[in-house]
């Protein structure tokens, strides 16, 4: 179990402090393969609640999971010219089998674009076969040189979508739909607001026709790319001889998509939400919603109070205002531990409401409540405690959005921003930056250099500024875009 020892603040060292929460609120440890994490029950159960949500929605679409090799071919690799050259610094090779060297190396997945695609044309011949709609959860190795715990480790979890279309406007609607779909789930279930846009050219993955992309502001005010979802055109078609018969007869390649959410996620929820007490996790995502904590000084109040708490946890459960989803609840009745060393350990688990029951609770027949979120405490009568803890928990998941999306309004800069104030910005506080381009990928190179904050999107409409800038930050020139720019993890 975690020590009670505090945690290094936010304000004092923000990566000091993600470790921390990582660690001690038992999320995930370091491998004995550097670089690579062991993900723990409590980390992996908010993992498995984000699997969920998201499964469901990809159903709902019209998807279905699938399952394709860790090991690819390297000539596979070699087919789209794009693509390997994004992804060859970050490959891991097997040369060597059951004792011998292969004839061909096998590339461990960096992503499965090409083992799919090669795939995909076996099984299509006609547009009768198209959409397909296909993803996987899985996992992949990218071999970073510089790790971070759930943000960029060796191997990490995550969910990969593959399609193919008949035509452009199809793949093009789905790469869209399937960005609306995530942004609902950060927004609704990680209670995490994001900037939607499009990733200029240096940007976007490797072998795309073009890359959409969600941006979130972690409470240091960089940027985190939270998921993406590629239009990948004809390349990927062209490169496998995806191919199909057209309804006018003719033959015609495929055009494709693929759109992926990762591990990374769950770092992405500790730096929207975490205080310097530890972890706080949206309900809706929060492998336990509740905890019951019974406060007894005697052994005969004991046996009374653990009762009365498994009772109470036995009408919460059994409530079904929400129909299949249950309200998940803990009774935390262990001996040998104070009530206080057990109320910091579930603060630090990011337990959204705590219960406490002492004897003088059960005689006024009620709880008293307290919220990870505020930690405002307040009494809650017995009856119809069940509608009542719902609710507030349904009150704490709007909250920590209204409060993320406040932080990160507080932290956008617009306007007409000088190059100079762009780079005190950088330097200073961080943040949003919404600022014109003229869209030369040198300037956006030399910004990076300069200040290591690159274009984050090129934001939908709906984030654009009122009053969109008409000049180019760095040049002066016309703008051609309005752009998003922040450091990043």
């Amino acid at each position: 179990m975690a020590d009670d020892k505090k945690l290094t603040t936010r304000a004092e060292d923000f990566s000091a402090w993600y470790n921390e929460v990582v660690l001690r609120a038992e999320l995930a440890d370091y491998s004995p393969v550097k670089g690579s994490m062991v993900i723990r029950p409590n980390g992996y159960g908010i993992w498995e609640r984000m699997q969920r949500a998201l499964d469901d929605k990809f159903k709902a679409t019209g998807h279905v999971n699938a399952y394709f090799p860790l090991l690819i071919p390297e000539s596979f690799m070699h087919k789209e010219a794009q693509h390997v050259e994004g992804f060859a610094p970050e490959c891991a090779v097997v040369t060597h089998g059951g004792g011998k060297k292969l004839e061909e190396p096998l590339y461990i997945r960096p992503t499965s674009e090409t083992i799919i695609y090669h795939m995909f044309a076996k099984w299509v011949q006609s547009y009768r076969d198209l959409p397909i709609l296909m993803n996987q959860w899985a996992n992949v190795v990218r071999w970073e040189m510089r790790t971070r715990l759930f943000l960029r480790t060796l191997e990490f979890l995550w969910q990969e979508g593959h399609t193919a279309h008949a035509t452009h406007d199809e793949a093009e609607a789905e790469a869209k739909m399937i960005l609306g779909q995530y942004r609902d789930f950060m927004e609704n279930w990680m209670a995490m607001p994001v900037v939607t846009g499009l990733k200029s050219e240096s940007e976007k993955f490797a072998g795309a026709l073009r890359t959409y992309c969600l941006e979130a502001m972690m409470q240091d005010n960089k940027a985190l790319q939270a998921g993406t979802s590629h239009n990948l055109g004809q390349n990927f078609a062209k490169a496998f001889e995806l191919k199909f018969q057209a309804e006018s007869g003719e033959i015609e390649h495929a055009w494709n998509t693929s759109w992926g959410v990762s591990t990374r996620m769950v770092g992405g929820l500790i730096m929207t939400h975490g205080d310097d007490n530890g972890l706080v996790t949206p309900p809706k995502l929060a492998p336990i919603e509740v905890v019951i904590v019974p406060i007894w000084k005697t052994d005969d109040e004991r046996a009374k109070m653990v009762e009365a708490a498994n009772k109470l946890k036995a009408e919460l459960t059994g409530w079904s205002g929400r129909g299949e989803d249950r309200l998940r609840v803990h009774v935390d009745a262990r001996d040998g531990m104070r009530s206080g060393a057990k109320y910091y350990e579930w603060e630090l688990r990011g337990i959204p409401l705590r219960l406490e029951l002492g004897p003088k609770d059960l005689e006024k027949q009620s709880v008293f409540s307290a919220r990870r979120d505020t930690r405002v405490k307040a009494a809650i009568p017995m009856e119809g405690v069940a509608p009542a803890v719902a609710q507030l928990l349904a009150s704490i998941q709007a909250d920590l959005f209204t409060a993320a999306k406040a932080r990160r309004d507080a932290a956008t800069h617009r306007g007409d921003i000088t190059y100079d104030r762009f780079k005190e910005i950088m330097e200073g506080p961080g943040g949003f930056v919404y600022a014109g381009w003229n869209g030369d990928p040198a300037v956006e190179a030399q910004v990076k250099e300069e200040t290591k904050a690159t274009i984050r999107c090129i934001p939908d409409e709906e984030f654009r500024s009122p009053n969109a800038p008409k000049t180019c930050m760095v040049t002066g020139q016309p703008a051609k875009y309005e752009v998003v720019w922040a450091k990043a993890y």
